[in-house]
């Protein structure tokens, strides 16, 4: 007999669906938050000495999707029963319009020789991260394996170390090398979507982890005995010729800083649609295959976007336009950086934990497989803690996260996180391919 049963179709919108209302209360959240951590004294002084505002700009956006009162995407029943998927378009807005913007203003004053004369260890703990997740997932698939063997399990386009392997991708890379796995490998389309879920989840966990960890930088400096002159030279630099130059900005400076910051995005978005069109037809001359695979990322309009900003930021550093720094071209960078922020918070409902936790436990101790060598090597070299931070977001997090990470411990900063994310998406599908092969030989053990 015919099974005339359908699966129920359930309603998941949240409180406010219209985006216009949604970016209103995470601007709402982010003032209540820098109203409060202002606070000298009180209550409010001794919780920001514990949490730091850039955490809570996280994590209140995370509660309120938690609750229902937003949602990054959610799903509505038509008038004839059908399901209608929609989602919101702040976390792109912001990732494509106020990152890039934030970066050329963050990027204006930098003073590129103090970048470089940050040293090695910058370089050295990007690569420890990287390593960490290579050798971090065969080490999960094989623990969780002892444990529960069908968690591991699999066969064919079904197998979890195939589905493992886009996670390897977004770790290292980003986007476009998760993509890259999911082709090479094969991993049955209708599953990825749990696997996506594992990436949101773990990366966002351990990205809320190193923000509080940012309010305790001073006193984790103090551990790893490590020496942060050259940061801290950097920084004086940078605040000093603020300094200089500082001045109350007239509407004139304002709209320069508008233009400078808009007209970079639009001349980024330019190039970045030319150059990923020009790669892909240059990617896909090569035969299917690793080496096809291993140059899509220059495929990626995203990382066209994030260089060519960089380049400009970087370039403008040595024309007079470096003096609207003191017109608060960083601080509007700041606000940037922020409202990015909030709008990746809303994309976490710290209920999802809790849901396929399996894979979760995977993803959770391959992180932490991941930050135990991070935390080992910074000890070793003395590496100070900014080092570590942004060389796991170069990683884990990419370029959207990895400058919002620098930032954190001073704009002049932020240029450090995207040079090191976009060195991770060079050699993101690579170090992605090597981590396959050994959680395939550690799921097959």
């Amino acid at each position: 007999m015919q099974d005339n049963l359908t699966q129920e179709i359930v309603d998941t919108s949240p409180l406010f669906t219209n985006d216009t209302i949604v970016f209103g209360v995470l601007m709402l959240a982010l003032g209540f938050i820098f109203y409060t951590s202002s606070k000298e004294s009180g209550f409010w002084n001794s919780f920001y000495k514990i949490v730091p505002a850039l955490f809570m700009a996280y994590f209140i956006p995370a509660l309120l999707t938690t609750f229902g009162v937003i949602a990054p995407e959610w799903t509505t029943v038509s008038e004839t029963g059908a399901a209608v998927e929609s989602s919101s378009s702040l976390y792109y807005m912001s990732s494509r319009y106020l990152l890039p913007a934030a970066l050329v203003l963050m990027t204006l004053s930098i003073d590129l020789k103090a970048v470089f004369n940050l040293g090695p260890k910058a370089l050295i703990m990007f690569f420890t991260g990287t390593i960490g997740i290579v050798i971090g997932g065969p080490l999960a698939v094989l623990l969780i394996g002892t444990i529960s063997p069908e968690t591991v399990g699999g066969a064919g386009a079904d197998a979890v170390w195939r589905g493992l392997s886009t996670l390897a991708g977004s770790w290292i890379g980003g986007g476009a090398n998760q993509t890259a796995m999911l082709e090479i490998y094969g991993y049955n389309q209708e599953l990825y979507g749990g696997m996506v879920f594992v990436d949101i989840v773990v990366a966002n966990i351990w990205m809320a982890i190193i923000l509080i960890g940012i309010g305790k930088s001073a006193r984790i400096d103090k551990w790893l005995k490590s020496d942060t002159s050259a940061i801290e030279a950097l920084k004086a630099k940078v605040s000093d010729y603020a300094k200089t130059v500082d001045r109350n900005p007239t509407l004139t400076d304002l709209m320069i800083l508008a233009a400078i910051a808009f007209g970079t995005v639009s001349f980024a978005h330019f190039g970045a649609g030319y150059l990923s069109v020009f790669f892909e037809d240059f990617v896909n001359s090569f035969p299917k295959g690793i080496t096809r695979n291993v140059f899509t990322f220059l495929s990626s309009s995203f990382f066209w976007m994030i260089s060519i900003t960089t380049l400009i930021g970087v370039l403008l550093s040595f024309t007079k336009l470096r003096s609207y720094e003191g017109a608060g071209a960083s601080k509007f960078g700041s606000v940037f950086i922020y409202i990015l922020v909030a709008s990746i918070g809303m994309k976490m409902d710290l209920t999802l934990i809790f849901d396929n936790f399996g894979l979760i436990f995977i993803g959770l101790v391959w992180m932490l497989i991941h930050a135990g060598l991070l935390i080992l090597v910074a000890k070793l070299i003395k590496a100070p803690y900014f080092f570590l931070a942004v060389g796991s977001q170069a990683n884990v997090g990419g370029a959207a996260s990895a400058p919002i990470v620098a930032s954190a411990f001073h704009p002049s900063l932020a240029t450090v996180g995207v040079l090191l994310a976009v060195f991770g998406y060079a050699i993101g599908t690579v170090a992605a391919i090597l981590c396959t092969v050994l959680m395939q030989l550690a799921a097959v053990s």
